[in-house]
């Protein structure tokens, strides 16, 4: 067994050994070359965040201009089709943080 440094485990024994072979793991890619639960979970999100713009009274522009990306992005996003990051994410959910609607 030999220990290199920085790995807790010895290369026989590691992870990389364990999984299945590839040929085993097919995964049904949808045409944007996605699982279909990504696919699922990006279309909610771009829903709750269409919704989440139309409570608040904002157009798509505004949107896009407050969190510091383009229109298209934003649109691309509302469709379930923009992969979004967690840092974008963020910027959205800040701008909607700091603009709650008027009750």
């Amino acid at each position: 067994m030999t220990m290199r440094k920085g790995w807790s485990v010895a290369r026989s024994e590691s992870l990389i050994d364990t999984e299945a072979p590839r040929s085993h793991r097919a995964m049904p890619y949808d045409e944007d070359g996605r699982l279909p639960h990504e696919s699922e979970f990006l279309a909610q999100l771009g829903c709750r965040v269409r919704e989440a713009r139309a409570l608040r009274g904002m157009s798509r522009r505004e949107l896009a201009r407050l969190s510091g990306m383009s229109e298209r992005y934003v649109a691309l996003i509302e469709a379930g089709k923009g992969n979004i990051s967690i840092v974008r994410l963020l910027r959205i959910a800040l701008v909607f943080r700091d603009d709650t609607p008027a009750a």
